[in-house]
């Protein structure tokens, strides 16, 4: 068994699609996460030159630097907390990250900070903005559902915390006809 590390995968779609590229360089997945992939084999070089290529063409990069995939295992948790468990954790989130990631979160923090140029705590908010953003996008719950959703403490501190992040109200946004979304790829 071998692991491999991937950086830019943020969905479900995402591991489909890089489970269809390893069968085809000829590689068998049996656990499939977020940044995270392993492998029955270990690669040789020219399936792992394939699979650079291939994962390459297709917007995502086969991580070599352990600083980078650490930074990207941070980056897919941070996801997988805000997108689908919507943001409900009971711990704080240095905790949850050492628990998930078990790597001290100073040490964590710190490098995030290094390689990334902003905290682990600013890309966290970045994230749950862009799911307020998608679920105001959807229409489907008021404000008040949205903030309990995300677990905002209130309707006040996600207004807030959303206008200091975009410059606009969730009202405004809502109101806007093109959605200024950032990809989770791009945060």
């Amino acid at each position: 068994m071998s692991t491999i590390y991937i950086k830019n995968m943020v969905c479900d779609r995402c591991k489909m699609v890089v489970c269809q590229t390893l069968q085809h360089v000829g590689l068998h997945p049996t656990k499939i996460d977020l940044g995270e992939v392993v492998i029955e084999e270990e690669p040789s070089p020219r399936q792992l030159s394939t699979l650079r290529a291939a994962l390459g063409q297709l917007g995502f990069e086969l991580l070599d630097d352990r600083r980078q995939q650490t930074i990207d295992l941070v980056k897919s948790s941070l996801i997988k907390l805000v997108h689908y468990h919507d943001n409900q954790v009971t711990t704080n989130l240095s905790d949850y990250l050492s628990s998930e990631l078990h790597h001290d979160y100073s040490a964590l923090s710190k490098l995030f900070s290094e390689v990334e140029g902003k905290t682990v705590e600013r890309y966290y908010i970045e994230l749950r903005i862009e799911r307020v953003k998608e679920l105001i996008r959807y229409d489907e719950l008021t404000l008040t559902q949205i903030a309990h959703r995300m677990n905002y403490s209130s309707v006040a501190y996600l207004s807030s915390q959303f206008k200091s992040m975009t410059g606009m109200t969730p009202t405004q946004f809502k109101a806007m006809k093109s959605s200024l979304r950032t990809s989770l790829d791009k945060l």
